[in-house]
């Protein structure tokens, strides 16, 4: 997949920017709203949204209001975020089928980390097979096949394959593979990345050379086809 397209819908235009600017740095493709009627404007224009970063209280439409619309169209990922800590807003939230709740004041960064986890989790319900110059990952049956041989991977080794194969394209971080492959809650060392990617490289063969190192930052999936 390309890069993830993400609105982020809050009435305050500074907290847009702080949250746009930490998604755009983690390679996600950002776009705003201003208001609950502005949300679904931009929601039902782009249907390729992977998840929804959405404020509570808002003119015009409130974030409820905007969730219980896209629910009835729509499983897409939502994060709310709230001024407020009342777990009755939190319990309305999750009945609503919002998949995160944020409080504010919140550290970005910690979002970032959440919306990673959401999407991977989103990611690893979808079934079937990944198919990419000559790579077939079954991740049902957790099998990886090359040119039609099968290839013997470590579980990690596995999830970094399909993480690169579902991001192809997009530069990844050493940070944002080990949120998204090792979890956010993670606190090893990212010359772990480089480990694993050396291995992979080995078992892949000639297919090795699609895991590009983009120097000072991390890898990048490309497939000349």
């Amino acid at each position: 997949m390309g890069q993830c397209r993400i609105l982020v819908v809050d009435d305050e235009s500074r907290m847009r920017k702080l949250v746009k600017d930490f998604l755009v740095r983690n390679s996600y493709d950002v776009l705003e709203a201003e208001d609950g009627e502005a949300a679904l404007d931009t929601f039902y224009e782009h249907r390729d949204i992977a998840l929804i970063i959405l404020d509570v209280m808002m003119p015009k439409l409130d974030g409820w209001q905007v969730c219980r619309e896209i629910r009835q169209y729509s499983k897409v990922p939502i994060i709310m975020l709230t001024a407020k800590s009342d777990e009755r807003d939190e319990l309305m939230g999750f009945e609503l089928g919002v998949d995160e709740y944020i409080s504010k004041p919140f550290s970005p960064k910690i979002l970032v980390a959440r919306v990673d986890a959401v999407l991977r989790r989103t990611m690893q319900k979808d079934e079937g097979s990944l198919t990419v110059g000559g790579i077939v990952v079954d991740k049902t049956a957790h099998q990886v096949k090359i040119d039609g041989k099968d290839i013997e991977l470590s579980v990690k080794e596995f999830e970094l394959l399909t993480y690169f194969i579902m991001n192809r394209g997009v530069a990844l971080s050493r940070e944002k593979i080990l949120n998204n492959v090792w979890n956010y809650d993670y606190f090893g060392d990212a010359r772990t990345i480089d480990t694993h990617v050396k291995k992979l490289r080995s078992k892949m063969g000639e297919k090795g050379n699609y895991i590009r190192t983009i120097w000072g930052m991390g890898y990048k999936f490309e497939v000349d086809e």
